[in-house]
């Protein structure tokens, strides 16, 4: 079995630091959070949870493309606003 070392670990970050790096607010991405739209970590178990992210899993969610899906009235993209939510529509 081999050791992990400290520089092997990406430490966590706030959502201070996470909308800093998105450019965007923290309560945006404390939103974006409870929703899924971003990778996340919630801390705790109860009804209000603290939230901590990985840079690195942030940047890699910014490049990866949703795939489209195709409707008559044109693309749509998975969690999009004019998306169906589950359990509803066709």
């Amino acid at each position: 079995m081999t050791a992990i070392t400290n520089k092997e670990i990406e430490p966590f970050v706030d959502a201070k630091r996470a909308a800093k790096f998105l450019s965007l607010t923290r309560r945006r991405v404390l939103e974006m959070a409870r929703a899924g739209q971003v990778p996340a970590h919630p801390m705790g178990n109860g009804s209000r949870n603290i939230w901590r992210f990985r840079l690195s899993e942030l940047a890699e969610a910014l490049v990866k493309k949703p795939e489209p899906i195709t409707r008559s009235t044109g693309i749509i993209y998975p969690g999009g606003p004019l998306a169906v939510p589950k359990g509803k529509g066709n």
